[in-house]
């Protein structure tokens, strides 16, 4: 296991605890520190006299290794073809999967800004993450960094994601995904503050 530093927008510090399971890193708990300015606007009292602990501990995770699911957007699914593979008390399941649906994969790439005075990155996957799933929802299986450059020149540095759609029930068109990845670039520029490339 190993704890990392990371970057939540409600805890600070944040960390994250990892296990080694089969060759991977696995994330299974977020945690940290309540920000100051959270806990005073929820109770009115002194942050640095009563600060907040916070944590959310993966139990999808650990059941996705147990039971071999394959993906997290399972568990919010009402499709009794997964469901009623598992019953109360019954810890010897293998998941069966059951789409049958291609993927339709979009790449975006951006350049990452930089704080003039610490020279560090205006920019964390979390937040890219989040914003994708807020767009598309149970559309999106997973969201891939599949490219980091750093200009030889300039010192800026380019991350090209490749983000996965896949419905569970049907086939997707390409039109579709277009216009929701063309509303995922839009909250790329505006809102985390990349240059689109």
């Amino acid at each position: 296991m190993r704890w990392i530093d990371t970057y939540f927008p409600f805890t600070h510090p944040s960390f994250e605890l990892e296990i080694f399971y089969q060759n991977e890193w696995l994330e299974v708990l977020g945690c940290g520190v309540v920000q100051p300015a959270i806990i005073s606007n929820a109770t009115g009292k002194d942050p640095r006299r009563t600060p907040g602990w916070a944590f959310g501990l993966g139990l999808e995770r650990l059941a996705m290794v147990l039971f071999s699911i394959p993906d997290i957007r399972l568990f919010w699914s009402t499709d009794g073809r997964f469901h009623n593979q598992f019953a109360s008390g019954d810890m010897n399941v293998t998941f069966v999967p059951y789409s049958k649906y291609p993927p339709c994969f979009k790449d975006i790439s951006f350049w990452i800004p930089k704080d003039e005075a610490t020279q560090n990155l205006l920019f964390h996957v979390n937040d890219l993450n989040e914003g994708v799933r807020d767009i598309a929802g149970d559309l999106v299986e997973q969201v891939e960094l599949v490219d980091e450059f750093v200009h030889p020149k300039t010192g800026r540095t380019s991350h090209c994601y490749r983000i996965k759609y896949r419905s569970m029930d049907r086939n997707l068109t390409n039109e579709e995904i277009d216009l929701l990845q063309d509303r995922v670039r839009e909250f790329a520029r505006e809102t985390l503050g990349v240059e689109l490339r």
